[in-house]
């Protein structure tokens, strides 16, 4: 019985680990397809889709695409995506986790209801507040510049305030009793016990805020009009002529590299960016 047991459990644990492996396969095919399609002319690309190999693999689209366009090689672009991106992730971070810890340790009027409002605001899409926002940096001078993509996030972001939220409540309120017995106020507590013990959060937040950030292209293409300021994301498109005709492969070399930072912050991070999701989904 027990035998038959052990048997019946190792086919199923078969069964679930090749169906994970043909659904990651389907998952990851586009991916591939992209790399390996990077390496190949663009007549190629198309006409022999359903090949995935190349005939021969090529460096002729990085080389092409390195050059960028209109003078501006993709060595700017990439620059332009890690200045977007880094200052952006470092106020979304930091912001994010200083209203979280009002929040959850802080008493004050009407909490419930704002964070309430952070809730329905953070339910919001994007294009329901895109014209407002474009007509208030408009009018403040700021459209042109990188100021309406990077200073928003400065002011909190309301997927990681709730991160952030959960993962203070489940820290004993214990320390911050002993702290205050210490001579710690509400505001040092913060940065000595407080921050510490968010790690694994903060790192989460850190990643997906550098993820969305990278990858944003409406924001770009709102706000910014100058080719010397565009980012990996908007400056892909250039490659896409549909009167002239479309640099398909140098357009997927440069969109393969552009895949690097993100797959080495994942593969670095990727013990704190579970920590923080799992720790996160317990304690909340």
């Amino acid at each position: 019985m027990k035998q038959g047991y052990k048997e019946k459990r190792m086919v199923l644990t078969v069964i679930y680990h090749v169906f994970t492996l043909l659904f990651a396969l389907v998952m990851i095919y586009p991916v591939v397809w992209m790399i390996l399609g990077s390496f190949k002319d663009s007549n190629e690309i198309f006409q022999q889709a359903q090949k995935l190999l190349p005939d021969s693999f090529k460096l002729t689209n990085y080389e092409v695409g390195w050059q960028g366009f209109a003078g501006y090689s993709f060595g700017i672009f990439f620059k332009n995506s890690f200045i977007i991106a880094g200052l952006s992730t470092i106020g979304a971070v930091i912001s994010s986790a200083i209203v979280a810890y009002g929040f959850a340790r802080c008493e004050f009027k009407f909490k419930g209801f704002w964070f309430a409002c952070m809730l329905l605001a953070m339910m919001l899409p994007f294009q329901m507040i895109m014209i407002p926002q474009y007509i208030v940096f408009n009018k403040i001078g700021w459209v042109g510049s990188y100021l309406p993509i990077i200073v928003p996030q400065f002011f909190g972001q309301g997927f990681f305030i709730f991160l952030n939220v959960q993962f203070i409540k489940g820290i004993p309120i214990d320390l911050d009793e002993a702290a205050r017995m210490d001579g710690c106020s509400i505001y040092s507590i913060f940065p000595r016990i407080i921050l510490p013990l968010i790690k694994p959060s903060l790192v989460t937040s850190a990643i997906f805020s550098f993820m969305w950030r990278w990858d944003d292209f409406m924001s770009a293409l709102i706000y910014l009009s100058d080719p010397y300021t565009y980012p990996v994301s908007y400056a892909l498109k250039m490659f896409s002529d549909p009167t002239a005709g479309s640099d398909w492969g140098a357009m997927f070399a440069m969109a393969t590299l552009s895949l690097i930072p993100i797959f080495f912050i994942f593969l670095t991070m990727q013990k704190y960016l579970v920590e923080g999701i799992a720790s996160t989904g317990i304690k909340g």
